[in-house]
């Protein structure tokens, strides 16, 4: 295992530097592009002659449990580093949108992707029951914030609009991570239940992990206001994010959900009124290492796992199908909130072109697809993920400033409708 993740981290170093140097993409794209375009080689040299070579490189990423390495390491530590970098009164001036979006627009997209998805396969000689296909609307339907904050800051989006992307994809997240637990368990039968039942323990343990986080954020800022040494107060905010994510595990609620909210508290009461300007410093320094470091190596990760897929002509084009199906399910969910909500408040006219655009999908997908236990679901739902999440970071990453350019132009913001 050691030797494993020096040789990703090593890959890793070297995509970035081959990007920075020569080609010039948004760091996570060029790494993962990278990682695809060696991974695609590998598979050409198999289909040549040189299959032992192709045999070993898919053996070694089968060894990687994608799912552990993201959901029970990686996840916890890049949500604290994002949410730590963002203005909470921006987010509570416009909470009600946010959480609307982040809710009940998992629901919506959910639904919408559910139902397509069990018409498309069955159209493409693939039938599946309608609840499969729930639990695949459930794991594609959250934006990844690890991917949207990575591209935005490439993307050069104007700090409003990064804001507001951002917010809503950190806690749509942890929404769309604990609906899919619900809807798999139910569609798995290990938790057959009324769908009152569903929705107590969906509350349950989204609203958990908010108060898990609320109270660790807590405890973590009263210990960094008791001193002023830098070094121990890194470590404070370390063992906030991996015992806060353990803790989580063990009592059943939201990690993703609690991580989220620590990091807002500490980034924001933290860094006012417990942190002097030297600690503040390294802090910030250390976890925007850490989310550097991670994220390349998550990105890589998913460049590599094309080889660990079988794609069958069937299951490419059911996952060509859904791309735009995704994609309108997207803005049907952004659509219909900011429609409601703008009875109360003006927002700007293509708030919802490029908030559906900027809906990107990443590796907490990939990693909800690799979940589900074999069988046809996950044969059928995996490489459909993949093709989607790829289409996602590789097209609408790449696009994503241009349309803000374009639209709104690089100095303006893109408003959610502001709360009475």
């Amino acid at each position: 295992m050691l030797d494993l993740a020096a040789l990703l981290v090593t890959l890793t170093a070297l995509f970035a530097w081959v990007n920075h140097k020569f080609i010039g993409l948004p760091s996570a794209i060029g790494v993962m592009g990278m990682a695809l375009v060696l991974s695609l080689g590998l598979v050409g040299l198999g289909r040549l002659g040189f299959a032992s070579l192709a045999q070993q490189a898919e053996r070694l990423v089968a060894s990687v449990d994608f799912t552990t390495v993201l959901m029970q390491g990686m996840l916890s530590l890049l949500l604290f580093a994002g949410a730590l970098h963002v203005d909470l009164s921006d987010l509570v001036s416009r909470r009600h949108a946010i959480w609307v979006l982040a809710t009940v627009g998992v629901v919506i997209s959910t639904t919408i992707v559910g139902v397509a998805a069990w018409l498309v396969l069955d159209l493409v000689g693939l039938p599946m029951r309608l609840i499969d296909c729930f639990v695949f609307g459930a794991l594609i339907s959250p934006t990844d914030p690890i991917a949207v904050m990575g591209i935005l800051k490439s993307a050069r989006a104007p700090k409003g609009l990064e804001i507001k992307i951002t917010g809503e994809s950190l806690f749509n997240d942890g929404v769309g991570v604990v609906l899919f637990a619900v809807l798999l368990g139910l569609a798995q039968g290990t938790r057959p239940m009324s769908p009152g039942g569903m929705a107590l323990l969906f509350i349950d343990e989204a609203a958990g992990g908010l108060l898990l986080g609320l109270v660790l954020g807590y405890v973590t800022y009263r210990l960094l206001r008791s001193i002023d040494r830098y070094q121990v107060e890194i470590l404070l905010t370390l063992a906030l994010v991996l015992g806060g994510n353990a803790l989580a595990t063990k009592l059943h609620v939201s990690g993703p959900l609690a991580m989220v909210v620590a990091g807002l508290f500490i980034g924001n009461q933290g860094r006012l009124f417990a942190m002097s300007e030297t600690t503040e410093r390294h802090v910030d320094t250390f976890w925007e290492l850490v989310d550097e470091i991670l994220n390349g190596v998550l990105f890589v990760l998913m460049g590599f796992e094309v080889l660990a897929l079988t794609f069958r002509p069937e299951r490419l084009t059911a996952s060509l199908l859904m791309i735009p199906v995704v994609l309108c399910a997207r803005f049907v969910a952004v659509g219909v909130p900011i429609k409601v909500l703008g009875r109360w408040r003006q927002y700007t006219p293509y708030a919802v072109t490029i908030l559906t655009w900027a809906g990107l999908r990443g590796g907490i997908s990939v990693a909800l697809a690799l979940s589900i236990p074999p069988g046809p679901a996950r044969q059928v739902f995996l490489p459909m993920t993949y093709v989607i999440v790829l289409f996602s970071i590789l097209v609408q990453g790449l696009t994503l400033g241009a349309l803000v350019r374009r639209t709104v132009g690089a100095p303006t913001q893109v408003s959610l409708p502001d709360q009475p």
